[in-house]
């Protein structure tokens, strides 16, 4: 079975994450994979490890391009692929020279939205999605929020819509088990102290994910009673657009020498192995691969109550759930796990157990696995 996975860059990213996880642990005698770029392909393709998979790049203009969707229609007819695989709305519109192409089955994955449309109640991308519908078999959610969403503001046939949770692959970590030697790499020595308090997060430093939230969240915790910031630390491992905002405003709050953006890395798992709770600050999430990461790693997590969010965080026992763009919530919340070393590791050994329950890379593959099968069936039985 050919699956085409039309996204609009590959690069890091959660649902490029989730392609490429895919890619690697769908049976490879049963399945073969091409990944389609509507723009260029990055050297994450690199993560692929499978053998025999073609990568396209359509070099799509910024802005409307009417002519990528030739390109796509031409090369699908060259493919003849069993099923397209396409995420997220820049890539939606592929559906139909799919159908022109006469790919048999054609899938789309909503893995989230994103800054310009939270909520998802922009008209324009609400029609659009409303009028591609009917070109799609089926609609991956990777939330219930997502799910219900596309049910009653998308009018999708609820028949159409597929949830399926987003899950990792993760080694077993020792319990209670902080190494702060894996933060070895820092430029700041007081980063490896194993007398510190490392608070960290991952992500893309894009708006969206509101780092500035949790930025101004550490200094006003630094602020309450009780909290002694001498052994205090923020981690953000990502890299972005965002990043010289985010160092600037650290230096203006004076907490620039206990903040060290790492930059994008490899060892994301060995940064979390390193951290004593793990911190969301997103304005909108489907269901995000980095506090899935962080609950294998046996860290509490304090994360904004967006998207999918609330059913990987349960609030008082996993972690705690703050409303978005507050940072004086997240602060206070931060605050709890600072002053009670036991109720982080409670918590963490949790989510820990809530991960291994829900949230494996096995389940989400067998998810896919069978609706991939099925689909394919349906239409040539």
């Amino acid at each position: 079975m050919l699956i085409v996975h039309l996204v609009y860059r590959l690069d890091i990213g959660g649902l490029e994450t989730v392609v490429v996880n895919l890619i690697n642990h769908l049976p490879p005698e049963e399945f073969r994979h091409v990944v389609i770029s509507l723009t260029q392909n990055s050297n994450f393709k690199e993560r692929i490890t499978v053998a025999n998979v073609d990568f396209y790049q359509l070099n799509k203009k910024a802005g409307k391009d009417l002519m990528v969707w030739w390109r796509l229609w031409r090369l699908l007819r060259q493919l003849k692929p069993d099923i397209l695989h396409t995420c997220n709305l820049a890539a939606l519109e592929g559906v139909v020279p799919a159908r022109l192409a006469g790919v048999p089955v054609v899938i789309h994955a909503e893995h989230g939205r994103d800054g310009y449309d939270l909520d998802g109640s922009n008209k324009k991308y609400l029609l659009l999605r409303r009028l591609l519908t009917p070109f799609v078999d089926h609609i991956i959610a990777v939330s219930e929020d997502l799910a219900q969403w596309l049910a009653t503001k998308v009018k999708v046939d609820p028949n159409k819509i597929n949830l399926i949770i987003n899950g990792i692959e993760s080694t077993l970590p020792a319990k209670n088990s902080k190494q702060p030697a894996t933060l070895a790499t820092s430029p700041d020595p007081r980063f490896n102290s194993s007398n510190s308090f490392v608070i960290g997060t991952v992500g893309r430093l894009w708006p969206v994910k509101d780092q500035s939230n949790l930025i101004k969240a550490f200094h006003h915790l630094l602020t309450l009673d009780g909290v002694d910031g001498r052994g205090l630390r923020l981690v953000i491992v990502g890299d972005g657009p965002q990043r010289l905002e985010l160092e600037q405003l650290a230096k203006e709050l004076g907490i620039d020498g206990q903040l060290w953006i790492t930059g994008w890395r490899d060892d994301v798992g060995q940064f979390l192995h390193g951290m004593d709770l793990f911190a969301l600050p997103s304005q909108a999430e489907g269901t995000p691969l980095t506090i899935i990461e962080a609950m294998a790693a046996a860290l509490p997590v304090v994360a904004t109550a967006v998207g999918g969010v609330d059913k990987l965080v349960i609030d008082g026992k996993t972690g705690s759930l703050v409303p978005p763009r507050n940072h004086q919530k997240m602060a206070q919340a931060l605050h709890c796990y600072v002053n009670d070393a036991n109720l982080g590791v409670v918590q963490g050994e949790a989510a820990r157990e809530l991960y291994l329950q829900k949230y494996t890379l096995e389940q989400m593959v067998h998810q896919y696995k069978c609706l991939f099968k099925n689909s394919l069936a349906d239409k040539i039985g």
